[in-house]
């Protein structure tokens, strides 16, 4: 039987937030790559972040921009 690769997820690779980082910026290693994320908000917004993101779902959905654990 060939050895299996072992796939890693991205939930086994926890973000990481220290005191280096400005607020609102977190890192995050994904294979042999690390990312740098700078999040920030619009003060203003009228859109909470629980309807964004059910709006961004929706329209994925819509779109047929998705797919299954099973397609994957």
């Amino acid at each position: 039987m060939p050895k299996q690769k072992k796939v890693t997820t991205a939930t086994e690779t926890p973000c990481t937030a220290n005191a280096a980082e400005p607020a609102g910026t977190f890192t995050k290693r994904i294979g042999n790559t690390t990312y740098t994320v700078n999040v920030h908000f619009n003060p203003n917004s009228k859109e909470t972040f629980s309807d964004k993101l059910l709006r961004i779902i929706k329209n994925d959905i819509a779109s047929g921009k998705f797919t299954t654990t099973a397609e994957q």
